[in-house]
């Protein structure tokens, strides 16, 4: 079995500074740590539970089946700061069938973001008596 320490998702930019704008300054996520200089510069990003990394170049399209999934408090609020923040290319949250409230973003390279919201009464606060 293997013994999982930490986890992080790896994206590479097209542009590496206007991906750290993006994400951090207009998507607010707080820095966990930098690394390298120049062209070489790493960021590191707190994602919840995990770590979103922007290292390196690519002149490749990301794939559009990456999606990056970030749970959030209230899907409202980030929806409103993003759009005060310049991020316009904002689906507006909708409760899905699921029962999920989600919106949808993408980066400056067009990965797919969804911010979503677990609702109190979602099966994914509480777990089943065992």
């Amino acid at each position: 079995m293997v013994h999982v320490l930490s986890s992080r998702t790896l994206l590479r930019p097209s542009d590496p500074e206007r991906s750290r704008d993006f994400y951090g300054r207009r998507l607010g996520l707080p820095v966990y740590r930098e690394f390298g200089t120049g062209p070489e510069r790493g960021t590191v990003y707190f994602l919840g539970g995990g770590f979103l990394e922007l290292s390196g170049r690519s002149d490749t399209a990301p794939s559009p089946a990456v999606t990056l999934w970030l749970q959030v408090e209230d899907v409202a609020a980030a929806y409103e700061e993003l759009r005060a923040n310049g991020i316009g290319n904002v689906r507006p949250p909708v409760r899905e069938p699921w029962g999920l409230v989600e919106m949808w973003i993408t980066d400056p390279d067009g990965t797919r973001i969804v911010l979503v919201e677990v609702p109190a009464e979602h099966p994914l606060r509480y777990r089943p008596e065992a």
